[in-house]
């Protein structure tokens, strides 16, 4: 069962990769709508969109050159399904792969057996869009360093400018 369809946009220069099964999702019915989450705000801040957008407002993406989809497309995240998101990957063929948290870009490393990635550009591809990894955008992840940064904002904004935003 999906959990969320994927928003995509033709030619898509970045599509953000999430993990689907959390409870808020099930509850919300949108990506990144759980109380707290700064993904929308976040892709507002670093230029990637001209202003905040409201998760029911996500299909917006899609006329920003942008994408969303899920590392585990149904409710039980136990099965990552890498060749899926592998296929998904080369037929959209986005510039930038970014991940949404450490987390989901972990568990993609070790579906397809490359090293685990910091945060930022990563050293390896998917098909042939390169990763990126951001900060989780949970309320949960409140730390006071993100891989020698002060905030999540700053790894957003480097995204932002190597996907010429």
């Amino acid at each position: 069962m999906e959990v969320l369809p994927d928003i995509v946009a033709p030619d898509p220069v970045i599509v953000f990769c999430g993990l689907a099964g959390a409870e808020s999702t099930t509850l919300r019915d949108h990506y990144y709508a759980s109380p707290g989450n700064s993904f929308w705000q976040s892709l507002h801040l670093s230029g990637l969109s001209p202003r905040q957008l409201r998760p029911e407002e996500e299909g917006e993406v899609v006329g920003l050159g942008l994408g969303l989809t899920d590392l585990v497309g149904h409710w039980d995240p136990r099965w990552v399904e890498i060749d899926e998101l592998v296929a998904k990957v080369e037929k959209w063929r986005p510039e930038w792969l970014a991940f949404t948290s450490k987390g989901v870009a972990h568990q993609a490393a070790r579906a397809l057996g490359v090293r685990r990635p910091g945060l930022g550009p990563a050293d390896w591809y998917l098909g042939e869009s390169q990763v990126f990894v951001l900060p989780g955008t949970s309320g949960a992840n409140q730390r006071k360093d993100y891989d020698g940064r002060p905030n999540r904002l700053s790894w957003w904004r480097d995204l932002a400018a190597l996907a010429g935003r």
